[in-house]
């Protein structure tokens, strides 16, 4: 009885090995190495927006368990990027990825001249002239904990790539790891195989904006605690 009982967990021990050797060889790890951020050249470059990890090769980074994917644009932004090429709407996104409005998180500055005036309501953060930022409220710094985690890889999206430019420098400002944020640039100039089309048009020639297909995260200002 004994024999037999020995030979049956010797056997079930090969079969987990057998198993675990099949997975591994069978189905290996495709995850791709990220390389090191490094800026593009010219303008794209001045915006933040990385030479490797961008609006061209995302999606060969998608779905990592490693990291979070955020896209900075507003539903509506008040600002008029139809001025310049883009749109104040946003029109679509790249699957995986989840709107946390940029203009929410902390006053936005420099912005193109065509633009405009943008978003003016309540932020968690204030940015001043001298590059630093305080918070407005006492949760702040828990919300961006929360929604850019540091144990993770960031990879950051808007519209044409200013606004994630302007996120990873905040991120790195407040003590993020620059070497875990990639500013992947714009989605209007994505033209990858995962995007999911919030725009259309009806039969009657009227756009609409299916924002019910957008994973968004909700900043509630009523109920956070001013400083």
């Amino acid at each position: 009885m004994k024999k037999l009982l020995w030979g049956l967990s010797i056997g079930a021990v090969i079969l987990i090995i057998g198993a675990f050797l099949l997975g591994r060889f069978a189905f290996p790890n495709t995850l791709k190495d990220l390389p090191a951020p490094e800026l593009s050249e010219g303008q794209r470059g001045e915006l933040g927006i990385d030479k490797n990890v961008n609006e061209s090769t995302i999606d060969e980074y998608l779905n990592r368990s490693d990291a979070v994917y955020r896209d900075l644009r507003m539903l509506k932004d008040p600002g008029n990027y139809e001025a310049i090429g883009g749109d104040s709407y946003l029109s679509g996104f790249v699957n995986g990825f989840s709107v946390v409005p940029f203009p929410y998180i902390v006053n936005v500055t420099g912005l193109p001249e065509a633009v405009g005036g943008t978003y003016a309501g309540p932020t968690l953060f204030r940015h001043h002239s001298d590059g630093s930022y305080t918070e407005n409220y006492a949760e702040s710094m828990d919300i961006i904990e929360g929604l850019f985690p540091k144990d993770k890889v960031i990879f950051l999206m808007c519209g044409g790539g200013g606004y994630s430019g302007m996120m990873k420098n905040m991120l790195v400002a407040l003590g993020w790891d620059e070497s875990k944020i990639y500013d992947v640039g714009g989605y209007w100039f994505y033209e990858g195989d995962n995007a999911v089309e919030v725009k259309r048009v009806l039969d009657n020639g009227e756009t609409v904006y299916d924002f019910y297909k957008v994973p968004y995260h909700e900043i509630d200002f009523e109920g956070l605690t001013e400083k």
